[in-house]
């Protein structure tokens, strides 16, 4: 029997060595009343490593555009030859493809980049059922912490394509519309691809928040929804078109 990798920050584990908890679930369960006080501010350094290292490996990917979707997606279910498609033609579009790294949907999209010839990029989280980067991934990171890895996501893409997906996908997704939302992000385009998939979302988005006064009319804007994939690349590509020339910041 192969036995599993499982994956934390940039160390391989195997067997026994596997452990029963993650690195995120323990810094946020609660240890104690004065435990925190002993251990969280050392994992300070471990955060700023994880960013460090991050920034480090994708500062020079050039353009790039992240496409999110189910990891359960099967190879040969419509929604994965889907993802290889947008995968290609974002490379063709001269972007590099930033994914989860995992199976399904995000393997689709790595897969699509790398036969295209491009920079195929896989951001990996410590997970318990963690199965490593998938196989078309040309440049991985592995992140133990969620927030550290969304924070790649948002800096290193210039829109997010989210595919058919699960809660993490919903989870991307709607934080990625909350940063728009308050300014935190400008001219970042957020396209949902499956319109029958993500119909009944925004049905409930329109009849129900709006309706009940919870988000401004502008909010729903901000996600456009489409079958075509040359419509993605399009509205990607028009959003770059609209950015300002970056201003010299202070660090």
């Amino acid at each position: 029997m192969t036995r599993r990798d499982y994956h934390k920050g940039p160390v391989t584990l195997r067997g026994t060595q596997v452990p029963q908890t993650t690195t995120d679930q323990r810094l946020l369960d609660d240890a104690g009343p004065a435990d925190w006080v002993h251990s969280d501010p050392w994992r300070v350094m471990r955060i700023q490593a994880e960013f460090v290292e991050g920034f480090g490996a994708l500062a020079e990917i050039g353009p790039a555009v992240a496409v999110f979707g189910s990891a359960r997606t099967p190879v040969d279910h419509p929604y994965y030859a889907l993802g290889e498609r947008v995968g290609r033609a974002l490379v063709e579009a001269g972007y590099a493809v930033i994914t989860g790294g995992g199976p399904g949907a995000m393997e689709a999209a790595n897969k699509g980049a790398s036969a295209a010839g491009g920079t195929s990029v896989g951001l990996g989280i410590e997970l318990p059922f963690e199965t490593g980067l998938n196989d078309f991934v040309d440049l991985g990171v592995n992140f133990r912490y969620f927030f550290v890895r969304k924070t790649m996501f948002v800096k290193y893409s210039e829109g997010f394509v989210v595919l058919p997906g699960g809660v993490g996908t919903l989870d991307e997704l709607f934080e990625a519309v909350t940063l728009i939302q308050t300014g935190k992000v400008t001219n970042f385009p957020i396209v949902l691809v499956g319109r029958d998939y993500w119909a009944p979302l925004l049905d409930w988005l329109e009849a129900t928040l709006l309706a009940e006064g919870m988000i401004s009319p502008g909010d729903l804007d901000l996600l456009q929804v489409t079958d075509d994939v040359d419509e993605v690349v399009r509205w990607v590509t028009t959003r770059r078109q609209r950015r300002p020339a970056p201003e010299r910041r202070d660090v």
